[in-house]
């Protein structure tokens, strides 16, 4: 802590500005840790960790809520925002599966963010040493929930068959422990529909015209938004939940709560995703397709060459996972909020290069993303709607049930 003080004193002296350019600590942070935590499920991951930290730091100087793991007894006059910064610093730094590239910017970062906090240097230290403290034992808590253990997911095959050989993605995930629900397959849906029901053959025809690389019946729009939602993990959710915050001007308490519940209900939906995905191995269309004369359902031709629009996620297809991130996102937004309708909010993507979308509706934006996995050609309808589904049941549970306010 006292070597993080004195490149915060340091960094005074140079070219940082004392002005916090953001809507609040909890936001700034956010915008800081997307960039840089790992890709994926595992980026997320460490967004909980990284929320869940400034919460329960915020929450010990200002107790309004049950902690989401602990309170730690704050000094008087400890600095709310240090306390913050500090707490999501040392995750960031602390993380097993952060790069040292990212380690060493996120130091850098948090000795910058503390010399422009203009409370006083008493008031700093004691809020940096409660930060500390508190996301010292949110790492301690996750140091062995199972996102480092080895892969040892099993192709199935036939003795001297060839099958595809990329390492499958997020395989140890369904044992992962989670931050909230009980058990990973708490929300586990029902098995996928049967491939000889007329259900399956109207979705696999769907998926094959709209979805197709070449396809002659996707519109431009639709084009666009399958690759706008290319993106996936922080990038893709985190941008939305901070626009709420700046929009309801949320104190740093409110926030820190808001983007706790977001971030560990996004990080629990892709750990309920894997496990049903994993459980059921469904296969995905790109399979599906060329293999169409396999299934025993006289209405799913086979087409030899059918591919997706971009390259399919190396994991099983149900359920969709993109689809249980936009229902996970847009329920503890209602939930919070009260409402389906909101001000309007917008986002790029790095997969669509100056492509601006805009929605008012969380309704809207969750039926986008579902479209857009069809459209990319990597998700049947039932998929998407059992994923979408899922999403919701596991924010309103998040938001339900932890860091609630105290009564």
């Amino acid at each position: 802590m006292l070597q993080i003080l004195r490149l915060a004193a340091l960094a005074a002296t140079l070219c940082w500005s004392t002005a916090l350019a953001s809507a609040n600590v909890i936001t700034d942070w956010d915008e800081k840790a997307v960039p840089v935590v790992p890709f994926g499920s595992e980026g997320e991951r460490v967004m909980a960790m990284v929320h869940v930290a400034m919460f329960d730091a915020v929450n010990s100087i200002e107790p309004r809520c049950r902690p989401y793991l602990v309170q730690l007894p704050a000094p008087a006059g400890a600095s709310t925002d240090a306390a913050a910064a500090a707490a999501a610093g040392t995750i960031l730094a602390g993380a097993p599966t952060m790069s040292p590239s990212a380690v060493a910017a996120m130091t850098a970062a948090m000795a910058a963010y503390l010399a422009a906090i203009p409370e006083g240097e008493e008031a700093k230290a004691r809020g940096v040493r409660l930060g500390e403290a508190v996301a010292r034992k949110i790492l301690e808590a996750r140091a062995h929930d199972g996102a480092t253990d080895p892969d040892t997911y099993r192709p199935k095959t036939k003795p001297g068959v060839y099958i595809p050989t990329p390492i499958t993605a997020s395989s140890t995930w369904p044992t992962l422990q989670p931050f909230a629900l009980k058990s990973p397959s708490q929300f586990r849906p029902k098995p996928p529909i049967d491939l000889t029901s007329p259900e399956y053959a109207a979705d696999y025809n769907e998926l094959k015209d709209y979805g197709g690389k070449s396809s002659g019946k996707r519109s431009p729009q639709q084009t666009e938004t399958a690759r706008f939602w290319l993106m996936v993990g922080p990038p893709a959710y985190h941008p939305l939940a901070r626009q709420i915050v700046a929009q309801k001007a949320m104190t740093v308490s409110d926030s820190a709560r808001f983007m706790a519940l977001y971030s560990v209900a996004l990080t629990d939906a892709y750990i309920a995703v894997f496990d049903a995905k994993y459980e059921y191995e469904f296969w995905r269309p790109i399979t599906a397709i060329r293999n169409g004369d396999m299934t025993g359902n006289p209405a799913t031709a086979r087409e030899a060459s059918w591919q997706p629009i971009d390259n399919t996620p190396m994991h099983p297809e149900y359920p969709c996972a993109h689809c249980i991130e936009s229902g996970a996102a847009t329920a503890v937004i209602e939930a919070v909020l009260g409402t389906a309708e909101i001000h309007e909010i917008a986002m790029t993507s790095s997969t669509a290069p100056g492509v601006t979308h805009r929605w008012t509706s969380l309704d809207d934006l969750a039926d986008e993303v579902a479209n857009s996995r069809i459209w990319a050609g990597f998700h049947y309808r039932f998929s998407t709607r059992v994923g979408t589904e899922m999403g919701r049941q596991i924010g309103r549970y998040v938001v339900e049930t932890v860091m609630r306010p105290a009564t």
